[in-house]
């Protein structure tokens, strides 16, 4: 059983455990629940934005502890200011040390959009997304069935969500695609053994159809390989560990901006 098998696993639990705590109905009462979702299109190919999706992210079963100091609100709004174009912020906390309450931290001070990032695999986890002020949802292809990313991404769109599809290999992009989606994310790291290899993204940028924004997702640690990235195709550049593993992650991404 590898880690990604074993995160399944809890995340069947929690939501089991979620569902008799929270009911649709109060997830439907939240405050958060009424806004009009920011539209992840729009920013990420938005002139005075970079195309940066800047990942707030405490840990990973892979490094362990990456930055246990930093605050939400004063990381996200740093990424914000710097020019990111949308947020990515952990909500899963066995794993990777978020919480519900750092999206709904980050909603508060940001208006870019905010990615839920967690193992989404059941409807209930979109609701919570939508509670908690997020505008786009992750769906991932090797822990889903073609029938749940048709169904959940029919679902997060029906509430106003934006929805990325991430997938590993040639295989999972062809059986995972259709229309529910807005973009496709390639994730350069393998989710099985957690290594990482930029290569991913370019051998699949030109297999990704043209009306979905293309994404890529991790290995991404210098401004050339963005400026690499974007020759072949792609819109949005999902940045985590580089940032969040220096003492200030706001400073960090200001520094990287500075250099595209």
């Amino acid at each position: 059983m590898n880690i990604l098998d074993k995160i399944v696993i809890r995340k069947q639990e929690e939501v089991a455990l979620a569902k008799q705590s929270i009911s649709v109905q109060q997830l439907e009462a939240s405050p958060n629940f009424d806004r009009t979702p920011l539209v992840f299109k729009d920013f990420i190919l938005a002139e005075n934005r970079t195309g940066i999706i800047s990942e707030f992210k405490r840990r990973s079963p892979s490094k362990g502890l990456i930055n246990g100091t930093a605050e939400v609100e004063t990381v996200t709004k740093a990424y914000n200011e710097a020019g990111a174009s949308a947020l990515s912020v952990l909500t899963d906390t066995d794993f990777f040390g978020g919480k519900a309450e750092d999206l709904i931290a980050a909603r508060a001070v940001n208006q870019i959009p905010i990615l839920r990032k967690d193992f989404m695999i059941d409807e209930y986890q979109i609701l919570e997304a939508k509670a908690w002020g997020a505008d786009l949802i992750l769906l991932i292809a090797s822990i889903l069935t073609p029938q749940q990313i048709v169904q959940f991404g029919k679902f997060a769109q029906s509430l106003g969500l934006s929805v990325l599809l991430e997938v590993h290999d040639l295989e999972e992009l062809e059986r995972s695609i259709c229309p529910n989606l807005d973009a496709i994310g390639v994730n350069n790291r393998n989710l099985g053994n957690f290594t990482v290899n930029i290569q991913t993204s370019f051998d699949l940028a030109d297999k990704i159809p043209t009306e979905f924004l293309k994404i890529s997702e991790s290995a991404i640690d210098n401004p050339e390989v963005i400026r690499t990235l974007k020759k072949v195709g792609y819109n949005g550049f999902l940045i985590g560990e580089n940032f969040m593993k220096t003492e200030d992650p706001g400073q960090a991404i200001r520094d990287f901006v500075g250099k595209l």
